[in-house]
């Protein structure tokens, strides 16, 4: 209970500010409404009235629960209109980006730890090819996928979001294949190990919690890359297609709940790392 108090108590001061800043930003639609019709409206009224608005600039969160548990279990997993399906869409394009960014990152970093070449020349490039905004580059492979006949839309999200998972586990992996000290490696070097068992009996399990750590950044980017490349597709399925719809047809609740459902995915997703990263270091006989 005492560690639960802190987050609770945190959680209590966001849900404040949120309803103090629903009143604020509500409060200019009630009193034009009320000007129009030559009428004065009370404090208690006019928050009363902010509380409860079909388009609210700031939706108050009980409004916010309410159509996040509407989409969620109000409509059936098929339907158009639920969370769960256009969550299952998004969650496919950040799984195969997920993917292709571990890949892409665990074979460049054991090629710089095993190549100086590759350490002065990629690197750098790498490091680069993160300042680009993904909101640029975005439309690009989008439009450079469809020329290529690569007409599906799960790919070309797959490859953005691979583009922002890729390097946390570059970067990781570097680091963990490279943290074994000199000692180590002469020790192993007297027992008349190569390269390829080095790597297997040290510097690879070695690097494991540095890979783990990188997978929880890598994962949550992974989501962030997907719904990025929902929103220039003129897609219809997913979370950050149903972000765009709400946003396009002034439907600030439905942006929202959507908005939510993308967060309860991504700590779905976190969590379902930290259960694999267990059982591997169980595996591994690592304690904890």
């Amino acid at each position: 209970m005492r560690n639960l108090l802190p987050i609770l108590t945190i959680l209590a001061g966001i849900i404040v500010l949120w309803y103090a800043g629903t009143v604020w930003l509500n409060s200019a639609w009630v009193y034009d409404q009320a000007q129009r019709t030559g009428t004065t409206v009370s404090f208690s009224e006019m928050v009363a009235q902010t509380m409860d608005q079909d388009r609210p600039v700031l939706p108050p969160p009980h409004q916010v629960a309410a159509e996040l548990g509407k989409g969620l279990f109000g409509q059936a997993v098929t339907s158009k209109r639920s969370l769960i399906y256009h969550g299952y869409v998004t969650f496919k394009g950040t799984m195969m980006g997920f993917g292709l960014g571990i890949i892409a990152g665990v074979l460049l970093a054991m090629a710089i730890v095993r190549f100086r070449v590759m350490d002065m020349s990629v690197m750098p490039w790498a490091i680069i090819s993160q300042t680009i905004p993904i909101v640029a580059l975005a439309p690009m492979i989008i439009t450079l996928s469809s020329r290529l006949g690569l007409e599906g839309r799960d790919l070309p999200k797959a490859i953005i979001a691979a583009y922002l998972s890729f390097f946390p586990v570059l970067v990781s992996m570097v680091k963990g294949l490279r943290s074994p000290d000199q000692m180590q490696l002469d020790l192993l070097k007297t027992y008349g190990a190569g390269e390829m068992a080095t790597f297997l009996k040290l510097r690879l399990p070695a690097s494991m919690p540095y890979f783990f750590a990188s997978l929880k950044v890598a994962i949550a980017a992974s989501l962030v890359g997907t719904i990025v490349g929902e929103l220039p597709t003129g897609a219809i399925e997913g979370l950050g297609a149903r972000m765009l719809i709400g946003s396009q047809f002034g439907e600030p609740l439905i942006m929202w709940a959507s908005l939510f459902a993308a967060a309860i995915l991504a700590g779905m997703l976190i969590v379902a790392v930290g259960f694999v990263e267990r059982l591997a270091r169980r595996r591994m006989g690592v304690p904890g």
